[in-house]
């Protein structure tokens, strides 16, 4: 709504504009569309700049400066010298297109090594760098992630790549019945989050179309606005982890949160399953914590106390081993 408000608002300065020019000529009917047509054609420009990154801008515009102030500096060496005020001024329009071009060249090709609008930092007293954890695939369709942010576990600002965002709407279209629904799934969790005024989630608008791999964008992303990832994939994991990033895996919180039992305790749990060997049965707990119970297969489809006896830690989760009392 506000970048409406200022879109018309330019709309009407330029048609102003243009017919204040357009009455130095008597025609001020001309000059109002002139000045609409021209306001036209920027907010269609401007409309279409939605992909440009505010890194790549900032640099650009850095690399102008720079070499607008070196091309000054030549000539106003060359005034110094005898030379015909032309030939100076020649000079002084070839030098400043020539050191802009090289400057804006260098700065963009150079990006990475400096920026000048560093995103997702909020400047306070202290000088407070702001924490950013960027979501993945995974971590939007496991949907955890959602209940995890209410908690405001995290303390930072959510970032979704529009790489994500792409590969989510693949997801949904996708001829696979199980990938559309989890692509669908993710798709509506997504919406939600960035509905709930709680949540503090913002777009990335840079694609890194020179990476092809997901994965790979997310770790170069990552690295570059120092962020963490937030992600249940286990591979994911790995490779950030070799490369020295981040990661806030959901599947670690979630066994680090899970209650912990000792041989000895009463656990009230209802059987669900025979077990693989003689006699058992199995039951789970809240969280989803396997309980495998001796000498219970009659008991399958009861609720029972049960004995602690050990607990064993998979790569699956945790198990829990149990007697009944």
């Amino acid at each position: 709504m506000t970048l409406l408000i200022v879109r018309v608002f330019f709309l009407l300065v330029s048609v102003i504009v243009g017919q204040q020019i357009g009455d130095i000529w008597q025609q001020p009917l001309i000059g109002m569309l002139a000045g609409a047509g021209f306001g036209f054609i920027l907010i269609a420009l401007e409309s279409n700049m939605y992909r440009v990154s505010l890194r790549g801008l900032s640099s650009m515009v850095f690399g102008l400066l720079l070499g607008m102030v070196v091309a000054k500096l030549i000539t106003d060496i060359l005034r110094l010298l005898p030379i015909d005020d032309y030939f100076t001024s020649l000079a002084q329009v070839v030098m400043t297109m020539l050191f802009c071009y090289l400057g804006v060249a260098m700065a963009i090709r150079g990006k990475d090594d400096f920026n000048l609008i560093i995103p997702y930092v909020r400047f306070r007293k202290e000088n407070f760098f702001e924490n950013v954890v960027i979501l993945d695939t995974s971590a939007i369709i496991d949907g955890r992630v959602v209940d995890i942010v209410k908690t405001d576990f995290f303390q930072a600002r959510l970032v979704i790549p529009r790489f994500i965002l792409k590969e989510l709407q693949q997801l949904s279209d996708s001829k696979d019945s199980i990938k559309r629904e989890r692509g669908r799934r993710g798709s509506e969790i997504l919406r939600d989050m960035q509905k709930d005024p709680a949540i503090d989630i913002k777009v990335h608008e840079e694609d890194l179309p020179e990476i092809r791999e997901v994965d790979e964008k997310l770790l170069h992303l990552a690295k570059r606005i120092e962020a963490r990832i937030c992600t249940t994939d286990f591979n994911l994991n790995r490779n950030a982890s070799i490369q020295g990033i981040k990661i806030l895996n959901v599947n670690e919180l979630a066994n680090a949160v899970k209650p912990v039992v000792f041989p000895g305790d009463r656990i009230t749990t209802k059987l669900i399953k025979e077990g693989t060997e003689h006699n058992q049965a199995v039951g789970y707990l809240d969280d989803g914590t396997m309980i495998v119970v001796s000498e219970a297969r009659a008991k399958v489809g009861e609720e029972v106390v049960v004995e602690v006896t050990s607990a064993l830690q998979t790569q699956a989760g945790r198990m829990i081993f149990a007697k009944l009392t």
